[in-house]
């Protein structure tokens, strides 16, 4: 990484940590939706390279995934999730999680969010462990569309209140694109961004 996009993303880290909750309208049980407005504002705004951006999604076959440091959690009981969404900030340096659920700091380290948030599966049941999707950003930003349906009762009532803008649509892409993505392994218990060994 040139000098260049050393201080293009330190100044990434500062615009976030200084605005991002005034920037953005966000929601709980949206990670996919606040991490794409997160990644169409770093897109518009050219706060850092794309190129050194993934987005995370946190799944598994039974929908169950624990995370602890959560807002919506208690003490340090785990949040259990359907599905979870981050983002990643990797450069030859500590790579660094953008996570608006969770109650570390924003953003922190990966080594930091893996001991604290993602904690070891050894003492997990199978049924509980995680699998996780990288995704680069710029894909994320041409593919990612939900209609929200995974937000609904069987009875078509909301699970909890949706955002009030309309549902994310990118080109091409008018219905949910959220479940092809989080069931893809990348290899479970270990996460790989360009061939390095992160986890």
């Amino acid at each position: 990484m040139d000098q260049q996009d050393t201080l293009i993303l330190q100044n990434f880290q500062e615009v976030l940590q200084a605005d991002c909750l005034l920037l953005f309208c966000l929601f709980l049980f949206c990670s996919e939706e606040n991490v794409w407005k997160l990644c169409d504002y770093v897109r518009k705004q050219r706060t850092a390279p794309l190129k050194h951006l993934f987005v995370i999604f946190i799944s598994n076959e039974t929908r169950t995934v624990p995370l602890w440091k959560q807002k919506s959690g208690h003490g340090d009981l785990p949040v259990i999730w359907d599905y979870h969404v981050i983002l990643l900030q990797a450069d030859q340096s500590d790579c660094l999680v953008y996570d608006l659920d969770s109650t570390l700091s924003f953003p922190c380290s990966l080594k930091l969010y893996a001991a604290q948030a993602l904690r070891s599966e050894s003492d997990i049941r199978p049924e509980y462990h995680r699998k996780f999707r990288v995704v680069p950003v710029d894909s994320f930003l041409l593919n990612f569309a939900s209609d929200r349906s995974h937000m609904r009762n069987s009875d078509g009532s909301w699970k909890m209140p949706p955002p009030t803008y309309a549902p994310i649509c990118t080109a091409g892409h008018m219905t949910s694109q959220l479940l092809a993505c989080t069931l893809i392994v990348v290899q479970p218990k270990t996460i790989y961004v360009m061939n390095i060994l992160i986890i």
